[in-house]
């Protein structure tokens, strides 16, 4: 993730590592570079954006501020308000509060959102303060980013994606993860620019042929009819099995997933072997275009099996 700092301000009497007193602090967008970018090559900063409003963030601030002082100097703790630093957000991709940031030798290595259990919290920065600068391998980025992706934030998600790009550009994972981002961002033109100069050996990887599967599957949901015609084609006769499927793949092109899968698997109930098993096939492919990890598949994929077995 690229970053762009303010560097014109550095903090009041940057004091030594171990100085108790200055182990939690207020920040800003002037004094990021000094409180937390340069402050990281001596010891890890960890970084609390966080808003006045914002309920959990008054849960979370509390016990980020005693973990950090029972570090004991191991790690600094750099408080900055989004209402103030809306600009300092924007460039670290902050997009909801609670977010954490843990930084080491001027780089972030490790991160999370929301308010987490006081023993996660106390585990983070354990682990800051053991690691000393290993922070987190890039798999484990991926898996936090898709789990961002799956919760509903693909802005925040694709900024970790773009991190891990930055430090492996052969990341097919990470590749996927910012192309599922950005079609999750209604921004299929640029995932289908992205996917075309992708090289062939990538292009062959399981995650990037997914991601053609569901630009394949956005297209053809264009082709289908408006879903308040299907609907009332349906409740005329509800054995229309191709209305039925058509109305699924309107639901898809809404971005109404739910809706979507909940037909092909009442088509599948009514009929499996109609059109050679399409409504499953389609199903295998809602898989693979919302990936295998999102709630939804593993939801759908055990349905799905319940009413194969039955």
């Amino acid at each position: 993730m690229e970053m762009i700092i303010n560097p014109a301000g550095k903090s009041q009497g940057s004091a030594k590592a171990g100085d108790a007193k200055d182990l939690i602090k207020d920040g800003s967008t002037a004094t990021f570079m000094a409180d937390v970018m340069e402050m990281s090559r001596k010891v890890p900063v960890v970084v609390d954006f966080w808003a006045p409003w914002c309920g959990p963030c008054k849960q979370l601030g509390p016990a980020l501020e005693k973990a950090v002082r029972d570090a004991k100097g191991a790690v600094r703790m750099v408080k900055i308000n989004v209402d103030e630093n809306q600009d300092l957000a924007a460039q670290l991709r902050v997009q909801t509060v609670p977010m954490v940031y843990a930084f080491k030798d001027g780089r972030p290595v490790d991160a999370f959102s929301g308010a987490v259990p006081d023993s996660q919290v106390r585990q983070f920065i354990q682990r800051l303060a053991a690691g000393a600068g290993a922070g987190p391998s890039l798999d484990e980025y991926v898996a936090e980013a898709r789990r961002i992706l799956d919760e509903g934030d693909p802005q925040t998600a694709a900024g970790i994606f773009q991190q891990v790009l930055q430090e492996d550009p052969d990341s097919a994972p990470a590749l996927a993860g910012l192309l599922r981002c950005l079609m999750a961002l209604g921004d299929t033109e640029q995932a289908e620019a992205m996917l075309a100069r992708v090289p062939p050996e990538m292009a062959r990887h399981a995650e990037i042929a997914a991601i053609r599967t569901a630009i394949d599957l956005a297209r053809h949901a264009t082709e289908v009819g408006e879903a308040p015609e299907l609907r009332r084609k349906l409740a005329s006769n509800g054995d229309d099995h191709q209305s039925r499927f058509d109305l699924a793949m309107a639901y898809y092109g809404a971005n109404e997933r739910e809706a979507a899968v909940d037909e092909l698997l009442e088509l599948v109930r009514r009929d499996r072997t109609w059109n050679d098993e399409a409504a499953r096939k389609q199903l295998i492919k809602f898989f693979d275009a919302f990936g295998q990890t999102h709630p939804l598949t593993k939801d759908a994929r055990r349905r799905l099996s319940v009413l194969w077995l039955s």
